[in-house]
């Protein structure tokens, strides 16, 4: 099988799984967490064209299971992630992963915030080296082991 066709087959996989439990995934804790873990996925080579700020934005309001949140209110959170990883991302990433890591509590919420990441990150069909290296870093932020996700 091929690198594109494995991860689009992965990205399909997790938003399964995620769909599945979208009941579940309504605490504050998960939207905020969901909000930067996307921020940090869409800033992960340091930096973020306009572009690909639309099309994680258009990502976040079509994906069905943040759709139990008012929409105008994860773009704001989305934004403001984005808007510390550009000012300075090395400083926007510890913030970042702190807000990622307040999901940690339960376990269900941190996958499916690590799930989040790798939905978004391999929706364009190409999961980059730096996109699966900062939500690596989250895993860990959330305790979990990336290698639980291939990453």
């Amino acid at each position: 099988m091929a690198l594109w066709d494995r991860i689009k087959e992965s990205a399909s996989q997790m938003q399964t799984q995620l769909e599945a439990r979208k009941n579940e995934l309504r605490s504050g804790a998960f939207r905020d967490a969901s909000m930067a873990m996307c921020a940090l996925v869409a800033a992960a080579d340091g930096g973020v064209d306009p572009s690909e700020r639309q099309r994680v934005a258009q990502l976040i309001a079509a994906n069905d299971v943040l759709q139990n949140f008012p929409a105008d209110d994860l773009r704001r959170r989305f934004e403001a992630n984005l808007d510390k990883l550009t000012a300075d991302f090395a400083f926007g990433k510890v913030s970042v992963l702190q807000e990622i890591g307040k999901a940690k509590k339960k376990p269900a919420e941190a996958r499916a915030v690590v799930q989040i990441g790798i939905v978004i990150g391999g929706a364009d069909g190409h999961f980059d080296r730096d996109e699966r290296a900062v939500v690596r870093e989250a895993c860990f932020a959330l305790g979990l082991s990336p290698h639980e996700f291939d990453l």
